[in-house]
């Protein structure tokens, strides 16, 4: 089906395009993108609410500034379709986020006018004055550069450490802080109460009004207007904010609140900033969502809601005719507070996930032991590994592709002290749409390598819950780190009892001859499926569900190694330093020589695609498996000498 744009639309191929309208078509432009996007969305899917509620401010942008000269750098980057519409991609958008199609997230090697590649939060400022730096290093006075950030992102260490840095530059940089009180699910913390304050003051508001109004005609103050207006700004807000404020007292010039979704006014008020030299941060106040009722009223449910009946808001759903499995997120979160109940040591953690990874059930169930600290992996670690100082097992739920932003937390403050904190890795592997900034490829490697760590991953549900339950237990009292992917397991009815499993010991899935699969995680169930064809043919490969990748189970290994003359390893996870290496260091330390073939995923960057296309990309679906299995299996035959006949 093709989605046809408007009028307007229709005629806007490149930002210059757009600067041929008159500031009275913004409006009606901002109609047409808005539901372009709508329309877009209800068929192909991809990241709705956030886009929506910048459209205005998208639109203004690049009628303002000269981009891509001027750099403009879009944080996290879900709200940036109608940019990416705007700039050459209208036609391609029905590809986004399908395989070899048009990324979700901006993307360099995508587009000149994508400045800055994202997909993790709070990147925008840093990025945006290294730029800005850089032009002035280059005498480059003249360029602009714009980090447009969200309130949620704001509460992660690094856009303040950027704040930070910037007051003291001189450098020409812009950052509009997009303020819906929302990230995924509700903003929480300090600094979403401050800008309430801010939003919410009647009298800031009416005299920040009226400032603008003087600050529109600066001429009428003499030599020294700026000087004059500045004094006046400050005097007000330091009268009526009563905090003061936090963006002034780092060297920013604040200006706003303003309506994010006046188009018109938007666009005077970002052509006035373009003459103020130095660092500058622009307050707008938008909607997620806006546009669309229902995303507005629940914007936790419209940040991503897949295909949907744009008419009716109905959200197209598959349905079965026998129960499914559930989430592995879903079986955490159930597992989790059925754990709570039982040891009243267990706390939840996890940084601004809390749908997202199914804590939000332990939050609702125990909410003073359940908690949201923001978009603050950092802080989400060191905060568990306070936790754990005084006795309590805390469960610190975190991406794994947003893990690797707390490794420093994770080493210093966790495994140093051999601190009870159990690490829950969701989206393990390929994230699937979402692309290579959320594939979470390297928590096997990287957790491997740090002393005192366990590294787990289960096949089913039933693994996920025993090993929940076996890092609770006292003698397991160091880190524990668990992984799972994203999306459905393999077990409708998982909801079995549990189970203490004891640490460093697989599971025979199946013994065979000749040549043995050793899997480890969720893959296992395509190495279940490419074991069963060659069955089929005649072939009878041993599979070994190895549960823990460090410590290895060394005493299934040194079995493996004498029964089989060749061995096949795969997980969902990167070859280099993986479970796959884990494995050859092994039969190298030991002394074994049979031959491995390591399947994974291999050590470039993987695009974005649903897990199954990047999995037969990569060459372990069940289809690659079974192939490398009868690889090896041929391998085995030729290797042994025939018979000498004699005539």
């Amino acid at each position: 089906m093709i989605v046809e744009p408007g009028e307007l639309l229709a005629a806007i191929d490149s930002p210059d395009d757009l600067k041929k309208l008159s500031p009275d078509q913004l409006v009606q432009l901002s109609q047409e993108l808005r539901q372009f996007i709508i329309d877009s969305v209800s068929i192909y899917g991809g990241h709705f609410g956030a886009s929506l509620g910048v459209v205005e401010l998208t639109v203004a942008l690049h009628y303002v500034f000269n981009t891509p000269y001027d750099q403009l750098v879009w944080d996290v980057g879900h709200q940036a379709y109608g940019h990416k519409i705007l700039t050459g991609r209208r036609d391609r958008f029905p590809t986004n986020r399908r395989y070899n199609g048009m990324s979700g997230f901006p993307k360099r090697s995508e587009s000149e006018y994508d400045a800055f590649g994202v997909g993790h939060s709070s990147t925008s400022i840093g990025a945006a004055l290294g730029m800005a730096v850089a032009s002035d290093y280059k005498g480059e006075f003249n360029r602009q550069h714009i980090a447009v950030i969200g309130d949620g992102a704001m509460t992660a260490g690094m856009a303040f450490e950027a704040l930070n840095h910037a007051g003291v530059e001189k450098s020409n940089l812009l950052v509009i802080l997009n303020d819906n009180c929302m990230s995924i699910d509700p903003n929480v913390g300090a600094l979403k109460e401050y800008l309430t304050d801010i939003t919410t003051s009647r009298t800031y508001n009416k005299v920040r009004d009226e400032l603008w109004n003087v600050l529109g005609k600066l001429s009428k103050f003499g030599p020294n207007p700026q000087q004059i207006a500045r004094r006046v700004e400050q005097a007000m807000k330091a009268t009526l904010l009563k905090q003061g404020n936090l963006f002034e007292a780092l060297n920013f010039r604040y200006f706003g609140p303003v309506d994010g979704h006046d188009v018109q006014h938007l666009a005077t008020i970002l052509n006035d900033l373009k003459s103020i030299p130095g660092p500058k941060l622009l307050h707008c106040v938008t909607v997620k969502g806006k546009g669309y009722a229902l995303a507005e009223k629940d914007q936790t449910l419209w940040h991503a809601p897949g295909l949907f009946d744009k008419v009716t808001g109905e959200i197209h759903k598959k349905t079965y005719s026998t129960p499914q499995p559930p989430k592995y997120q879903d079986v955490f979160g159930e597992t989790l507070v059925e754990l709570a109940e039982q040891n009243d040591k267990i706390m939840g953690v996890t940084p601004a996930m809390p749908s997202g990874s199914s804590l939000n059930i332990m939050m609702k169930a125990m909410p003073d032991r359940a908690f949201d600290v923001g978009i603050a992996e950092q802080h989400a670690v060191t905060f568990s590994a306070g936790l754990a100082t005084q006795g309590l097992v805390p469960f610190c739920n975190i991406y794994s592709s947003f893990m690797q932003r707390a490794y420093d937390q994770v080493v210093h403050d966790v495994a140093l002290q051999n601190l009870h904190v159990v690490f829950c890795l969701d989206r393990a592997g390929f994230a699937g749409a979402d692309g290579p900034t959320h594939h979470g490829c390297y928590d096997l490697a990287y957790m491997r390598c740090i002393p005192n760590m366990v590294v787990s991953a289960p096949m089913n549900e039933e693994e996920l819950r025993n090993l929940m339950y076996t890092a609770t237990l006292p003698e397991n009292a160091g880190p524990f780190s668990i992984r799972y992917p994203r999306g459905e397991g393999v077990m409708p009815e998982w909801r079995k009892p549990l189970k203490k499993l004891t640490i460093g010991t697989g599971r025979v899935v199946r013994e065979g001859e000749g040549v043995a699969v050793l899997s480890i995680g969720h893959i296992g169930n395509y190495a279940v499926k490419a074991t069963q064809k060659l069955l089929a043919e005649g072939l009878n490969p041993g599979h070994y569900d190895m549960r823990f990748c460090k410590p290895l189970d060394e005493e299934m290994l040194h079995n493996i190694a004498r029964q089989y003359k060749a061995i096949v390893t795969v997980e969902d996870g990167c070859l280099p330093g993986g479970f796959g290496a884990a494995v050859l260091e092994f039969l190298a330390d030991h002394g074994y020589s049979l031959p491995v073939k390591r399947l994974g995923i291999p050590d470039r960057i993987v695009e974005h695609g649903t897990q199954d296309e990047l999995y037969k990309e990569c060459g372990f679906d069940a289809d690659g498996i079974a192939a490398a299995l009868r690889e090896m299996a041929g391998k085995v035959v030729a290797s042994v000498p025939s018979e000498t006949v004699l005539l």
